[in-house]
């Protein structure tokens, strides 16, 4: 007998099992995470409780107490789940890139746009704001490939707003946790429509390679871009 297909969304982890995944993560970053959960949790129910019996409402604050205790211990869950997912990408090389396409709205992430020989590396991202180049790297060497790559995009997105950003711990980069709430921040300069086409314009473009350190070896070709019709 023929075997049945896998559907890929059965072999996809139970919410109880991503959960538990995110414990370990968070207990992994900060053993103090999931105590400080139980405590929200624990604390928020108390809370309600004695509320509840200063005002003689106890079983109507039960019930609030459940429901407000389950969301607050939810909302610090998330958060230290944030917080450890940060630590755990904290200098890795393309951290940025993982974080923006975390991202929710309206934002079309491409990673590694542009790459040199000591491997600084600049995303792309397109959004309401115009497009905002992600730099990763030490901050004068990622400066001079943000400032080439802002040339290289402005010839296909004239008059939309280009911003360039240095994502790390140096003087004047932006600190991986903070790199979506700063994106968030910029100015709401395009429509929908407006940021499809430029999608569309930027797609066509060649990606930069990084090359090699060195001598290229001896028969070897640098790659050829698209030809154009």
């Amino acid at each position: 007998m023929a075997k049945k297909p896998v559907d890929p969304a059965n072999d996809r982890p139970g919410r109880i099992k991503q959960l538990r995944m995110i414990a370990k993560i968070i207990k992994q970053a900060n053993p103090k995470g999931m105590p400080i959960v139980y405590a929200s949790v624990l604390g928020t129910f108390v809370l309600c409780i004695v509320i509840g019996l200063v005002l003689g409402w106890l079983w109507y604050m039960i019930f609030i107490g459940l429901m407000l205790s389950l969301t607050v211990g939810l909302v610090v869950f998330g958060q230290l789940a944030q917080k450890a997912q940060y630590s755990i990408l904290d200098g890795q090389v393309g951290a940025a890139a993982a974080v923006l396409q975390g991202m929710r709205g309206n934002w079309e992430v491409t990673p590694a746009v542009a790459v040199n020989r000591d491997q600084d590396v600049v995303h792309r991202v397109v959004g309401y704001p115009g497009i905002v180049l992600v730099g990763e790297g030490p901050g004068g060497r990622v400066q001079k490939l943000l400032v080439a790559e802002k040339k290289r995009v402005q010839r296909v997105a004239v008059e939309v707003p280009v911003y360039d950003i240095q994502c790390g711990d140096g003087e004047g980069q932006i600190p991986l946790a903070k790199l979506q709430r700063h994106l968030m921040k910029l100015p709401r300069n395009l429509k929908k429509p407006a940021v499809s086409e430029i999608n569309y314009r930027l797609r066509a473009l060649p990606q930069n390679l990084p090359l090699p350190k060195g001598p290229l070896p001896k028969g070897a070709r640098m790659p050829r871009g698209p030809k154009t019709r």
